[in-house]
């Protein structure tokens, strides 16, 4: 009886020892919990204030009635949206008639960014290559160079183009004085010289994930495939291609996502007549005063942002599941 009840005892006393301890585990697993909301807490409110605040104000804003004199009027509508794909008959408001120049804004926009991408990606894919294959103690140097132009303003780097673009500038005097040409070449306010204008703001934002991917590259896989008779091309196809993979994304969406709403280059160089959707935005809110329909289209924007980075996600993940598949 009396060894019964010392094991009883000695039995509670493990449950209570573990009850103990299990009771720590959550005490400390709550206490790591709150230090990490603590820290987390100041972004979250920044990101809060300044990202998901102006976007919940354009959302409800693009709800809403035009002020006269800009601004909003608090009565619900959905003109803004309907705005963007109708236009109301002059005689009769209720008739809804059909218009595609905002559109064929936003279809610039979206080809002018899709091709300062390509461009971007195949000017800048040799350089970073360039750049990865230099000497350890010659890389910072050439990374210094290409990241030199983002010391000068955006707005002075586009106006020191219209010096090289303009009729009179460096590219058409060139040209007639070796006699290619019999007079100017009209490049500016077109959208020749808006591309122009994107690639060059744009082109370091591409190099240099491209670059930061190429330089971890294991340069023996290289060697392995032309020890194994591979052309130049396949080691180019199947090796550094696929294994730069992630630089070659994150630049494009470097560039692509900046490039469609761009607003300064394409009011430079676009002289305003060759309206980017950026420029659509801006014209709302200051020359038309409709900040409705200007809320209305930056979401619009982002939605079609947000598509892009939708399908390719979804495309990269069934890649990657038929690859391990």
């Amino acid at each position: 009886m009396t060894a019964l009840t010392l094991g009883e005892v000695e039995r509670r006393r493990l449950s209570e020892a573990e009850a103990r301890v299990d009771q720590a585990k959550r005490s400390s697993a709550a206490r790591q919990q709150r230090t990490r909301w603590t820290l987390v807490a100041p972004a979250l409110i920044v990101v809060g204030l300044f990202g998901i605040g102006p976007l919940l104000i354009m959302l409800l804003y693009s709800f809403l009635e035009p002020g006269t004199y800009g601004g909003v009027r608090w009565e619900f509508s959905t003109d803004a949206y309907v705005q963007f794909l109708f236009e109301r008959d002059l005689f009769d408001e209720t008739k809804l008639l059909f218009t595609d120049s905002y559109l064929l804004i936003v279809g610039r926009s979206i080809l002018l960014a899709f091709v300062t991408t390509i461009i971007c990606l195949i000017l800048g894919y040799p350089t970073a290559y360039f750049m990865a294959t230099r000497p350890a103690s010659q890389r910072n140097f050439w990374v210094f160079l290409i990241t030199l132009p983002f010391w000068t303003n955006l707005l002075i780097r586009t106006y020191a183009m219209f010096v090289i673009l303009r009729d009179d500038g460096i590219i058409n005097n060139a040209l007639l004085n070796m006699g290619l040409i019999s007079s100017p070449i009209p490049i500016m306010f077109t959208d020749y010289a808006i591309t122009i204008g994107l690639l060059y703001a744009f082109l370091p934002l591409m190099v240099l994930p491209l670059y930061a991917s190429l330089e971890k590259l294991d340069f023996r896989l290289v060697e392995a495939g032309f020890d194994l008779y591979a052309s130049r091309g396949s080691v180019l196809r199947r090796i550094i291609v696929p294994l730069s993979k992630p630089g070659i994304v994150a630049g494009c969406i470097l560039v692509f996502i900046p490039a469609i709403g761009a607003y300064v280059t394409p009011t430079l160089m676009g002289g305003g007549k060759q309206l980017m959707i950026g420029n659509l935005i801006a014209l709302q809110f200051q020359g038309a005063r409709n900040w409705p329909f200007g809320a209305a289209l930056a979401l619009i924007l982002m939605l079609v942002v947000l598509i892009a980075l939708l399908f390719y996600t979804r495309n990269a993940t069934r890649q990657q599941a038929a690859l391990h598949g």
